[in-house]
């Protein structure tokens, strides 16, 4: 897949294509739904299939106060979007000038004159332009006019009723329902960033922890126990994960997420390293004493080992 970071990054000429445009947070299965739509498309049509998104949530521009947490990091969106099949992707920079667009600037800029667009593919409820002022209706006109087609594509709605979407993996992330989040996902709920020094607590304890960065990027989920994996340099080891405050110990700050990995005695200092959570073992608990704490941790440890070792 190609990245083009910004409008002037498209050579001239590129094309003809076939577009989709979205936040893309979390590339979760109705997104993937969309892109395997539209790669059938550009296979049938011969054409170029290219994603549209932004390096941030529109609301962080608008509306910082109102913007949700994201899923992912813009470089884990770009990873995830290149494992669909897109040919490329195309990363705009959300911000004053983009924004003041019309919904017909934005169209014959970035769709039929950068990108050479002959189908654009969008959900029922897409917006676009200076104050989301265009929908599909007008997009149709536009399409006509321009000489594209535009296909609206279902929501991806399991059982139960509810469409796939960002609001609801989020939801079950704080809820610590990862399984389920990855269900949605189509991939395990992943963090990644620089391990640093914390307490050492977990090493006085006997199960040494890789404490990962403040600035970490992707969705925390909620206070716990997890089974999982902690990633180095493409090799995954089986880990039990913390994520919380450990309200057994003071003056540990909110939301530390570490990990114990197994059976392994790795200098992981000053590594960027991934951790991905694919079972809740328990909620986050205090404990009476330092003994009842590390019995506890031991079972959590078999517990783990049981799950994904």
């Amino acid at each position: 897949m190609r990245t083009f970071d910004g409008l002037d990054a498209i050579p001239h000429g590129y094309g003809p294509s076939a577009v989709t445009i979205g936040k893309f947070d979390g590339v979760h299965q109705g997104h993937r739904a969309v892109i395997a739509k539209l790669r059938e498309i550009a296979e049938e049509r011969r054409l170029e299939a290219v994603a549209i998104t932004f390096d941030r949530h529109p609301a962080a521009f608008h509306a910082p106060d109102r913007c949700p947490p994201q899923l992912i990091s813009t470089r884990q969106k770009l990873q995830l979007l290149a494992t669909t099949g897109l040919d490329a992707t195309v990363l705009l920079h959300y911000d004053a000038a983009l924004a003041a667009n019309s919904a017909d600037e934005f169209v014959r800029r970035y769709l039929v004159e950068a990108l050479g667009a002959r189908v654009l593919l969008v959900g029922h409820d897409f917006r676009y332009g200076r104050g989301n002022e265009g929908d599909v209706g007008l997009l149709r006109r536009q399409g006509e006019e321009l000489g594209f087609e535009v296909v609206v594509v279902d929501d991806v709605v399991p059982e139960g009723g509810r469409r796939v979407s960002s609001t609801w993996i989020r939801e079950l992330l704080e809820a610590g329902e990862v399984e389920h989040a990855a269900e949605l996902l189509g991939h395990v709920p992943t963090m990644s960033g620089l391990v640093v020094h914390g307490f050492k607590r977990g090493r006085e304890l006997g199960y040494p922890t890789a404490n990962l960065a403040p600035d970490a990027e992707g969705f925390i989920p909620g206070d716990g126990v997890y089974a999982g994996w902690l990633v180095d340099g493409g090799v995954r080891y089986p880990a039990a994960i913390s994520v919380g405050d450990n309200p057994t110990f003071e003056g540990v700050r909110q939301k530390q997420v570490e990990a114990y990995v197994l059976d392994r005695d790795l200098d992981l200092y000053d590594h960027v390293v991934g951790i991905e959570f694919a079972h809740r073992v328990r909620g986050m608990e205090k404990f009476d004493g330092v003994d009842a704490l590390i019995a506890q941790m031991g079972l959590d440890v078999e517990r783990v080992r049981e799950l994904v070792a």
